[in-house]
């Protein structure tokens, strides 16, 4: 797999009929491992190792409504009270981050009325903290510690 610009993790990785899986913490299965889950996977353990955010606040592929259509978002932390605190949008390493991740995350955010945003391809990491009374978001150069 590409080596990402996160610190090196380890993982339970099989090969089963010419496939690859990983087993996913969260979700606790393994799961097949694309470009996009690979990212997924690292900037979990990011979260977890490196910002402290317990696995137990952590959903993946939670599901939303989005104009009447069912969407997922990829990793999304919720707050000590259960609600939304940060979206996480992963792509492939070899996607380019532009304007149309950016609309695709604001999008979810419309409904789940998270705090911050974050979109990575696993190269390159935004972080953005909502203010949501202006309706814009600033740019952060990193996402809080769990606290």
């Amino acid at each position: 797999m590409t080596n990402l610009n996160l610190p090196k993790y380890s993982f339970r990785i099989k090969n089963r009929e010419n496939k690859l899986y990983i087993f996913d913490k969260i979700r606790k299965k393994n799961v097949v491992l694309t470009d996009e889950e690979w990212v997924r996977q690292n900037f979990v353990e990011f979260l977890h190792r490196e910002k402290k955010y317990p696995l137990s606040i952590i959903a993946l592929e939670k599901q939303c409504i989005v104009n009447k259509r069912i969407k997922r978002t990829d990793i999304l932390i919720f707050d000590k009270f259960g609600n939304p605190d940060i979206i996480v949008e992963c792509k492939a390493p070899k996607i380019n981050i532009d304007q149309s991740t950016f609309d695709q995350i604001a999008r979810y955010n419309m409904q789940l009325n998270a705090r911050y945003l974050i979109v990575t391809n696993g190269m390159e990491h935004f972080y953005c903290q909502m203010d949501h009374q202006q309706q814009q978001y600033t740019f952060l150069k990193e996402i809080p510690n769990y606290s």
